[in-house]
């Protein structure tokens, strides 16, 4: 493929008492100015999350004028998908230059609730609210649940995931979670229970927070200052929206938008140096890397013990520590392409992957719902 990454940044984290519109503008300003743009560089905008109108309202807040924009709402995941659509519009000649960024301050303003949005006219209201979900806890609790009895994985396996994140936590100084000291799988068992089988510490963090990234030609990206990511392969799967309608709680879309990934990258998980994998919950992660193809149905929770997914294991996994214990603003997606540029730019200093060439970042929306997986590398 022939466009590239060229600029990303986070906008300030954790508790910000700033604006949804000021957070998405220094996320912006800061990842063009990581690329060498400017505002003025920009014809295409990709952001959710700021109004009805999502990328109508950045762009005029920002002074743009795009001849291309997205601003779909696939939760997660949604960021994953816009970078196959800026990919798209790019080499069609829509536009040169596209931002994708979002941007939220959930704990600020404290507009996130334990119970969620749990969406009262839906068809599958009537089947699913009379027992009080928490949205969506509960359903990946289900799912969580479902994996544990299916293949005889235990609570201690799965707390792993979260224990990984927290040693990547505290070599990013940013992390939400730097100064908290080391996890245990005592301690994530002792957690307050949320949703059984999943306690407080499988759930991820509630803070502001987001960031953005900027794409254009590769060819124009080997004349700006910093090395160019290129896109490499893409692939999306939007495979339900209530768990009513799912077969079994242990498969997801990943199998799809990660094998479609991988063909047009020409690639496999054997090339993958690092993986930044959307850990909304624990049991998130697990699902993801055996879709991903990372190990076969049933394998994960094993896969990830021995410090494979720890700093200085086998798969470097979720480097930033992940929504787990770095940052969570309600839409985590652009932030591990974020961390994948970064990565493969060999900027992360103490948590940097020595030699990593390849980066995959997968997103997850909704209630196991949606999935889209982007690999990219280093310009060669």
């Amino acid at each position: 493929m022939s466009v590239a990454i060229v600029g990303a940044a986070e906008c300030d984290l954790g508790v910000t008492g700033r604006s949804v519109l000021g957070l998405q503008t220094q996320a912006v300003t800061r990842a063009l100015a990581d690329a060498g743009l400017s505002l003025a560089d920009v014809d295409g905008i990709a952001t959710t999350g700021v109004a009805r109108f999502s990328a109508t309202q950045l762009a005029d807040h920002l002074g743009v004028v795009p001849t291309w924009t997205d601003s779909t709402f696939a939760g997660g995941s949604a960021f994953e998908m816009f970078v196959a659509r800026a990919a798209q519009a790019i080499e069609a000649g829509q536009c040169s230059t596209v931002v994708i960024s979002f941007a939220s301050n959930q704990r600020s303003a404290r507009s996130r609730s334990l119970g969620g949005v749990f969406e009262a006219h839906t068809p599958e209201a009537q089947f699913e609210a009379p027992y009080g979900p928490l949205y969506p806890a509960s359903y990946y609790a289900m799912a969580a649940g479902a994996y544990l009895h299916k293949y005889g994985a235990t609570r201690e396996q799965l707390a792993e995931v979260a224990v990984a994140a927290r040693e990547w936590a505290l070599l990013n100084p940013k992390a939400f979670r730097h100064e908290a000291g080391p996890l245990t799988a005592a301690d994530v068992l002792a957690a307050p229970m949320l949703s059984t089988p999943l306690t407080a510490a499988d759930c991820c963090l509630v803070t502001d927070g987001g960031g953005a990234i900027v794409l254009t030609s590769l060819a124009r990206a080997r004349d700006l200052p910093k090395p160019p990511v290129r896109v490499l392969g893409y692939g999306e799967a939007t495979t339900h929206t209530s768990m009513t309608t799912v077969d079994d709680l242990t498969v997801t879309g990943a199998t799809i938008s990660g094998a479609a990934a991988f063909a047009r990258a020409g690639l496999s998980v054997a090339d993958v140096d690092v993986a930044q994998v959307y850990d909304s919950f624990t049991i998130t992660v697990l699902l993801s890397l055996e879709a991903l193809g990372f190990c076969k149905p049933g394998e994960a929770a094993s896969f990830v013990q021995d410090g494979r997914i720890r700093p200085g294991g086998a798969l470097p996994l979720d480097t930033s520590g992940g929504g787990l214990s770095y940052c969570h603003p309600g839409q985590f997606g652009v932030l591990l392409l974020v961390e994948a540029v970064r990565q493969l730019r060999g900027e992360c200093g103490a948590r940097q992957v020595a030699g990593a060439e390849v980066a995959l970042a997968h997103g997850t929306g909704g209630i196991l719902s949606t999935h889209a997986t982007v690999l990219l590398g280093v310009d060669r």
